[in-house]
Order: C-alpha cells, then sequence, then structure tokens
C-alpha cells in the first residue's frame, strides 16, 4: 500500500487537476474506490476523471441507477454509486461484480456498503469535507497499477 500525503482542494478547479492527473496515468482494468462524506466532491471527482478521459456526453450521478455506462473509443467507463444499498449483499446479488472484467475502467461511490463482497480496489480516493469549497483527498494505492497511477502525486 502506498499513501499519499493529503492533497488540499480549495476550490472546482483543483478537484478538476487531480481528476485530471490521475486520468492521464489510467489504465485498463482499474478499480477506483470514491469514499467520503455527503458533499465531499465524490460525484463531481468522477464527472471530471469521465470528461478527461474523452466523454462529450452528459455525466449523470447514479445514485437512482445505481450504475451509468460511458462508453468510450477503446473501453468503457462504469460509475457505480451505492449510497441506496440497503445491505452489502446487494452488490453480490445486482450481478455488479460481472462489470469488473479487468478491460473497463470502474468507480465505486460509497465502497463501504458494499463490503465485504467488492473486489480489491487500486486505488481508494477519501474526499475530505472542510468548508463550503474546500475539501481535501487522501490517496491510497493498493496495487501496483494503482502506484504507478499516483506516483507523480507523491
Amino acid at each position: 500500500m502506498i499513501n499519499v500525503p493529503s492533497i488540499n482542494l480549495n476550490n472546482e478547479t483543483a478537484t478538476h487537476e487531480l481528476a485530471k492527473k490521475i486520468a492521464q496515468k489510467i489504465s485498463f482494468g482499474m478499480l477506483i474506490y470514491l469514499s467520503g462524506d455527503l458533499g465531499s466532491g465524490k460525484t463531481s471527482f468522477a464527472r471530471d476523471f469521465i470528461f478527461e478521459l474523452g466523454f462529450k456526453g452528459t455525466v449523470k450521478s447514479p445514485s437512482y441507477s445505481l450504475v451509468e455506462q460511458y462508453k468510450l473509443d477503446i473501453y468503457t467507463v462504469n460509475h457505480f454509486d451505492l449510497y441506496r444499498f440497503k445491505g452489502p449483499e446487494e452488490w453480490h446479488e445486482a450481478g455488479f461484480n460481472e462489470f469488473i472484467d479487468g478491460g473497463s475502467i470502474n468507480l465505486i461511490e460509497w465502497p463501504e456498503k458494499g463490503h465485504p463482497y467488492l473486489p480489491i480496489s487500486d486505488l481508494i480516493i477519501h474526499l475530505n469535507y472542510v468548508s463550503s469549497i474546500k475539501r481535501n483527498a487522501l490517496i491510497t494505492a493498493n496495487t501496483p497499477k494503482g502506484a504507478e497511477c499516483i506516483k507523480d502525486l507523491i
């Protein structure tokens, strides 16, 4: 495991820049957990990340649909939001593990609601609410692919 020291995100632009840096280093099949309280910026980060990967349409929050898929030229981005899960077995029952296929890029908001059924992530990005504008990010790499993705952030 490799941890990045806390990154201050003093405005939306800083969050966008973090999403851009990670998107530039992403590789096929990566799984990223986005955790943090309501309003901490998980969906904003995901939206910026998906746009940085080249998606040109509307990026919707998957709060009600649980998953949104974004087809790009060479891979798919699956964006999950587990906030409405009543129990972790819902991940397993929904068959969502089939989406994590080694070729897609997967973002999972509220991963703690799917534990212990979720696979190990390459990255965990924990966003903390500091004020109405400010956030900070704590990033952990759990795999060599994740470590490679964030090595320039350390």
